[in-house]
């Protein structure tokens, strides 16, 4: 549900400050270094850990000698020249064995990069949505020891940050099934010490052209190197194998890796049947697949025909098991999803996944995550559409998308137990949902399911399972707004919306018409905040959702409070604590005592302030609710400091911001931040507050306020003029005007702009200064808080005297 504070966003964990990269603990970025553009002051990035992240070698590896060749010869051009960042792209037709060949190749060199590997796959070719660029980046700056909540949002603040944080390191990237060069551009680091390897069908010749990567064009093995791979693999269960039949058997799979391996593994699992019996089987399927078929395409139709002549072979429960699983909405899963789709327990799964394992027809990823080829997921969503029926597949996907609902309102609810949460359907009693022990293992379970929970949204909305569609964005709700994930947030909650319009589930439209209405307040869309509030105040009314209208309200206050309509924000919290106070729901009275404090605060209305704030605090400690003691504890501070209570001040903010530490609220901290150096101006100690706005703009900076990054910026150019340095105040208090222009915050650009003005005027005279003072007062009279009447006054007394 809605919650309060000035940005109305939810608690989110704190950035620690400690970043683990990769290397020795001495490898450290130093707070005020600036890296690619991104700055890092007051953040210290610790090596601590070195990401190890491709996967195994490929068992049975044989051959390709003179690709393997190739790949160690440009290897070692690259390190000769060293000038540029050495770029590989493998390329070739599915099956061929591109992903073999890097990875192997991968693990021979590796020692070569001793801060780490990184790997992605991309699933460019995929049946369902390819991995971006920006995702991939996610999950390299997690990787390197960034926690997800202060990733940047923009693409190129990431790019900017992932080539910062290489910068000086030695680092393997793979980059597998890439499809287009826009998935890979931004992936490539900056430094010629790095080397990156690229898997493709596609050719990438604009990495060629421009970024000077190098191509290997991988081909079918030729006969002797498939016939050794089938020998391999079957050696140890087949040693006297007529090499005559091995040939036949190569051509029938178009001697491509990945059907010589699905069909060796068959062969292997029936040492006593003759190898010309297994060929005639073979060659029976191929003909079937000829007659069923218009393509001339060789090399797939040998490709279709192992596929099929191995899942015929599989035990009936398996077979099912992996047509079933080409229903799965997310490209990769778990044993837990697994046993959701086939509705069986978790321990039958299990066995039925080792069978496809060693069928070669799934692959098994890290502990307990197993993944397809993408032509074998293609051939289970084909298989799974012949012979299921329609209720079958409905059934089967409903059971794992109710999985994957109720385990992500296990997560939340572990999350944020003090939260309201919607109603959810019985789970199925077969495969119960996931519990979690704290709110690590909650959060770990999302990062692991996250691009599952989006595509299980998406799916549930084409499969006409509204109900299901519109609850799993209604759910994660609280953890998109903690940690800013505003393209999913805003995606998944337009689809559910649509759904629950759908099915006239006005309880549902509501949901998601408040949470849209809460991405874009904090994504600084103001109008279309006000649209779905105001859709969502209509709703809850027509329902009588008294408790719902009043958060409502609350958040139309937010609105009015952001715009700097502080009347109208006032009027809203009161409003909406008056009825909480009649339900006696003493936590959204704490919130909106909190909320209403800090709209008296802005009115210049102390005393009043300070006493909402003061009831408000003692609530939150009365209810455990520390998170929002934190922010009364911070709006507290600054009523405090303006009445001239300094110790009491400071005593509000340390709390505060030891709340936030503890609880990880790394944005609220940030936030926070900002009146600590506020007071440490106000105790002369601006030598201190410069480094404290520096370390609030760079976490900002990451988390993407930035709007508060300005606020940060501005402030640091006050400090600046106060120590008497008004020429490095002009750049700050320049940079965060145009920033306030960006974001369209008025009363922060009229303020920047006056902070302008006084350091021009001690440094070029008034002519300089004249014209922002001049726009400052002209933006002050949109507002008519006492506040804004004063600073205008002042800044109009000013130019009058002049």
């Amino acid at each position: 549900m809605s919650t309060g504070g000035s940005d109305n966003r939810e608690p989110a964990s704190r950035y620690d400050h400690r970043a683990t990269l990769s290397g020795g603990a001495s490898d450290v970025v130093q707070a005020g270094e600036v890296h690619g553009g991104v700055h890092f002051h007051g953040i210290h990035y610790v090596a601590e850990l070195t990401p190890r992240q491709l996967p195994g070698d490929v068992g049975g590896f044989v051959n390709r000698y003179d690709e393997l060749g190739r790949l160690d010869e440009v290897v070692a051009a690259e390190r000769q020249e060293s000038a540029v960042i050495g770029v590989f792209v493998v390329t070739g037709t599915a099956g061929v064995g591109k992903t073999s060949l890097a990875l192997h190749w991968a693990h021979r060199v590796r020692h070569q990069f001793p801060d780490g590997q990184l790997y992605v796959n991309l699933r460019g070719y995929d049946p369902g949505p390819a991995v971006s660029a920006d995702q991939a980046l996610d999950r390299f700056l997690r990787a390197l020891g960034i926690q997800q909540s202060v990733i940047p949002q923009e693409l190129e603040d990431k790019s900017a940050l992932y080539r910062s944080l290489l910068a000086d390191r030695k680092v393997l990237v793979v980059l597998d099934n890439a499809a287009t060069v826009r998935q890979v551009r931004p992936l490539l680091p900056g430094n010629a010490e790095c080397l990156v390897i690229v898997t493709s069908r596609s050719r990438l010749s604009g990495l060629v052209a421009r970024d000077g990567a190098h191509r290997l064009t991988v081909d079918v093995l030729p006969e002797p190197e498939a016939v050794n791979l089938l020998r391999v693999i079957t050696g140890g269960h087949r040693p006297h194998d007529d090499p005559t039949m091995l040939r036949e058997l190569a051509a029938l799979c178009a001697r491509l890796p990945l059907a010589l391996r699905i069909a060796a593994e068959r062969a292997s699992s029936r040492p006593f049947m003759h190898l010309d019996e297994l060929i005639a089987d073979l060659r029976d399927e191929s003909a079937l697949w000829d007659a069923l078929t218009a393509e001339d395409d060789e090399e797939a139709d040998a490709v279709r025909t192992v596929f099929a002549w191995s899942y015929r072979a599989l035990p009936e429960a398996a077979a099912r098991l992996f047509r079933l699983l080409g229903l799965h909405p997310g490209p990769e899963f778990g044993i837990s999803a697994a046993a959701a789709l086939a509705g069986v327990t978790v321990t039958k799964v299990r066995n039925l996944l080792d069978v496809l394992v060693g069928a070669h027809v799934v692959e098994h990823q890290v502990a307990g995550r197993y993944q397809f080829h993408d032509l074998l997921r293609i051939y289970a969503t084909e298989q799974a559409a012949q012979q299921e029926t329609p209720e079958g597949r409905r059934d089967a996907l409903q059971r794992v998308l109710n999985w994957y609902l109720h385990s992500a309102h296990a997560a939340v609810t572990t999350i944020a137990p003090l939260n309201e949460h919607i109603a959810l359907p019985t789970a199925d009693s077969a495969v119960p949902p996931m519990t979690f022990t704290d709110t690590a293992a909650a959060m770990r379970w999302y990062e692991n399911e996250r691009a599952n929970l989006v595509a299980a949204v998406r799916s549930a909305a084409e499969a006409g399972l509204h109900e299901t569609a519109w609850r799993i964005p209604a759910t994660l709700r609280t953890i998109y707004a903690r940690q800013n994930f505003f393209q999913e947030w805003i995606e998944t909650s337009l689809i559910g919306l649509e759904s629950a319009r759908r099915v006239q589930d006005r309880a549902g439209e509501v949901e998601l018409l408040d949470s849209l209405g809460k991405a874009y307040l904090q994504s600084q869309k103001l109008d279309l905040a006000e649209e779905h509030h105001r859709a969502a105040l209509a709703i809850r009314r027509e329902l009588g959702d008294r408790l719902g209208e009043a958060i409502t309200t609350n958040a139309l206050g937010l609105l009015n409070w952001r715009r700097r309509r502080l009347v109208d924000a006032v009027a809203h919290f009161e409003s909406a604590l008056t009825a909480v106070r009649d339900l006696g729901n003493r936590r959204w009275e704490a919130v909106l005592l909190s909320n209403l404090g800090m709209s008296l605060h802005e009115l210049a209305h102390l005393e009043s302030a300070q006493a909402a704030l003061i009831e408000s605090v003692a609530l939150c400690r009365e209810l455990g609710d520390r998170a929002y003691e934190g922010n009364a504890s911070f709006c507290l501070a600054r009523t405090q400091r303006e009445r001239g209570d300094l110790d009491g001040a400071m005593a509000s903010i340390e709390s505060a911001l030891t709340i936030a530490r503890e609880e990880r609220h790394h944005a609220w901290e940030a936030f926070w931040l900002l009146e600590l150096a506020r007071l440490q101006r106000r105790r002369g100690d601006a030598g201190e507050a410069l480094s404290t706005y520096q370390t609030s703009a760079a976490i900002q900076r990451q988390i993407n306020d930035r709007n508060r990054e300005a606020m940060a910026l501005d402030g640091t150019g006050e400090t600046y003029r106060e120590l008497g340095q008004p020429d490095e105040a002009t750049k700050f208090h320049r940079r965060a005007a145009a920033t306030f222009r960006e974001t369209g915050d008025r009363w922060s650009l009229a303020t920047a702009l006056n902070n302008l003005a006084r350091a021009l005027n001690e440094t070029e005279g008034i002519d300089r200064a004249r014209p922002r003072w001049h726009e400052a007062a002209a933006i002050l009279t949109e507002f008519d808080d006492p506040r804004s009447a004063a600073l205008r006054e002042e800044i109009n007394d000013i130019l009058t005297g002049t």
